[in-house]
């Protein structure tokens, strides 16, 4: 605040973090009374409305603009009037373990690459100063020069089910710009062959070579194709494309008490891919209406989407003869028979909860887990299947 004139960029992890230091900031204005002269804070991450998203480019008026951002604010796009940029050193990148075979969020130190491009932010247009929260020691020494590409910390599976589509069979001396550890390699091989994609001689089978043609990660591809079977295969395609889009559920900072109450409406004890089929089918029952999304705080822009993905897999089950069918709703079987397809396809990503401890464990690893805060579930289940760890 005793900096000269000039918007501020503040770099943070996520969405929960910046709307809490959004709040933060906030209080500590309203305290300084004017002695800090206005100022607008305002968060920006990839989930937020586009009308709000927007509002980081309008110009004040007088005083100063704060904007705490996620690394989207990085590379992607310029903030005329940022001079002032604080950079803690830390993102969140996605994470691939082959041991558990799941893809998880982990809060990771950035590179120098990165310090360098979120220092860059700063005086875009006039002269600016980066404040790095952390020494220039740990700049030198603990940063890495480069973040790691992203092959080299994603799961493979889907990478090598596109390389055996079109037919190259030697993947360990497939040259890559990158190439990845050979045991993540063989780990995405397993997985393939224990969904059946895969057969002994490391051939697509059928089942596979379906599997290759959906834009969805193995296991997703697998439970879609399997729900005909169990006569949920509409509510099966629009879960899958629920989970391909980002987060719908909005939480503002101003009204995060009405957004739980309003996801909590859509809630079932059967688990949040329940939940997710819920919101989607009173999107549609709703006509899509833009004023039940922001009555109800879900994101618009991400249903949209999801309208979109379920049109596509649509369209690419009819052409493989895949039946769009549904139990009966009043069926006591309707969801029993959605977890039976959830299973068929995520049965690696299975946990038990320990009687001991009232903890998770996960079948495949053994690995303590805990229910998201964020879950619908307001119990904790025997057995539960899970998407991703976070």
């Amino acid at each position: 605040m005793f900096e000269g004139p000039g918007d501020v960029l503040v770099f943070l992890t996520g969405e929960e973090e910046i709307e809490d230091v959004c709040c933060k900031i906030d209080k500590e204005i309203a305290k300084l009374g004017d002695q800090s002269g206005p100022v607008k804070v305002l968060p920006l991450y990839s989930t937020l409305p586009p009308a709000v998203q927007q509002k980081i480019f309008e110009p004040v008026s007088s005083g100063r603009k704060i904007v705490v951002s996620t690394n989207i604010a990085e590379t992607s796009l310029t903030i005329d009037g940022i001079v002032y940029v604080i950079d803690p050193g830390f993102s969140k990148q996605k994470v691939y373990s082959p041991r558990g075979c799941v893809e998880s969020l982990l809060v990771s130190p950035i590179s120098k690459a990165s310090a360098c491009q979120r220092a860059g932010r700063a005086g875009r247009t006039r002269p600016g100063k980066c404040f790095r929260l952390y020494t220039e020691k740990s700049f030198h020494n603990h940063l890495e020069a480069q973040t790691c590409p992203e092959i080299l910390r994603s799961n493979l599976a889907n990478t090598v089910l596109t390389l055996k589509k079109l037919g190259i069979d030697d993947l360990v001396h497939f040259h890559l710009i990158d190439p990845p550890a050979p045991g993540t390699l063989m780990r995405a091989l397993e997985v393939l062959y224990s969904l059946g994609a895969l057969d002994d001689e490391g051939s697509l089978t059928k089942l596979g070579q379906i599997m290759s043609e959906l834009p969805l990660d193995p296991q997703m591809s697998k439970m879609l194709i399997m729900s005909p079977g169990f006569h949920c295969s509409n509510e099966i395609l629009s879960i899958c494309s629920m989970l391909s889009v980002p987060n719908c559920f909005l939480r503002p900072r101003e009204a995060r008490k009405a957004a739980d109450e309003a996801k909590a409406k859509f809630g079932l004890m059967d688990g949040d891919h329940i939940t997710l089929l819920n919101v989607y089918h009173a999107y549609k029952k709703n006509n899509e209406d833009p004023l039940w999304c922001y009555q109800n705080f879900v994101n618009e822009k991400a249903l949209k989407a999801a309208d979109n993905v379920r049109q596509q897999l649509a369209r690419i089950m009819t052409r493989f003869n895949l039946k769009l069918c549904s139990t009966d709703f009043k069926s006591e079987d309707y969801y029993i028979n959605i977890r039976k397809a959830l299973l068929a396809g995520y049965f690696m990503q299975v946990a038990h909860l320990e009687s001991n401890t009232g903890h998770y464990s996960t079948v495949k690893d053994n690995q303590v887990v805990h229910l998201h805060p964020s879950s619908c579930l307001d119990h904790k289940p025997e057995w539960i299947v899970y998407h991703e760890y976070v």
